[in-house]
């Protein structure tokens, strides 16, 4: 999952930022709504965390285009001010969550959760190939009764490529979504990665590589 944070205050927008990423996601951090629309020009984010008061073009601006462009990006409007009232000019202006400051960590990373599930075609809470199972929910992949020792990034490589069928997924496309920009975007990330999960999901390979196209899962 790709996610844009926008919060001016900047210990928070980098925390934030760490702990998604914790959470293996792929996260880009800007500090004002002007650096956020070039970001939003040049990326497809699944779930963009959006500060309201934000300097430069105001987070308000920055959540109506994001509307008006039909964007699949879900927003998560991220504000000080907690009265209903803010609430409802939050959600009035095409936001698809609204969360007060302070708020607890876990409660934000289940409503980013819920909003990336939105911002892609359905897929099922579990996915399966073979004797491979993913609970995406609950970040758990087991093959043959066997649960695999999974890092982040691998986790959310093996996600990429089970939602993906039968279609062929590019070392690109992979890159960004699972990555992010802070990623040299020539750096061998994409193999180390397909080679470790290789090994941790053991024989018969399901994870094939096709020839200056990507790699795809193939149920043997």
């Amino acid at each position: 999952m790709r996610v844009l944070v926008v919060e001016d205050f900047e210990v928070l927008a980098r925390s934030i930022g760490t702990g998604l990423r914790r959470e293996g996601m792929a996260v880009d951090v800007v500090l004002d709504g002007d650096d956020a629309l070039g970001h939003l020009a040049a990326t497809r984010y699944d779930v963009v965390v959006l500060d309201r008061d934000l300097p430069g073009t105001h987070g308000d601006e920055v959540c109506r285009r994001i509307v008006a462009e039909r964007s699949q990006s879900r927003v998560l409007m991220l504000t000080a001010a907690s009265t209903v009232k803010d609430r409802v000019d939050g959600l009035g202006l095409g936001a698809d969550d609204y969360l007060p400051k302070p708020f607890d960590f876990s409660e934000l990373v289940a409503r980013v959760r819920a909003l990336g599930r939105r911002s892609t075609p359905a897929t099922p809470p579990a996915l399966q190939a073979g004797e491979l199972t993913l609970d995406r929910s609950r970040r758990v992949a087991i093959r043959a009764g066997r649960r695999l020792e999974l890092s982040p990034k691998e986790f959310s490589v093996l996600e990429c490529l089970l939602a993906a069928g039968d279609r062929v997924v590019s070392s690109e496309e992979l890159l960004e979504r699972v990555w992010d920009e802070a990623t040299d975007p020539f750096t061998t990330a994409v193999k180390t990665t397909i080679r470790r999960l290789r090994a941790k999901l053991g024989d018969p390979p399901l994870i094939h590589t096709v020839r200056e196209g990507g790699y795809r899962i193939e149920e043997l």
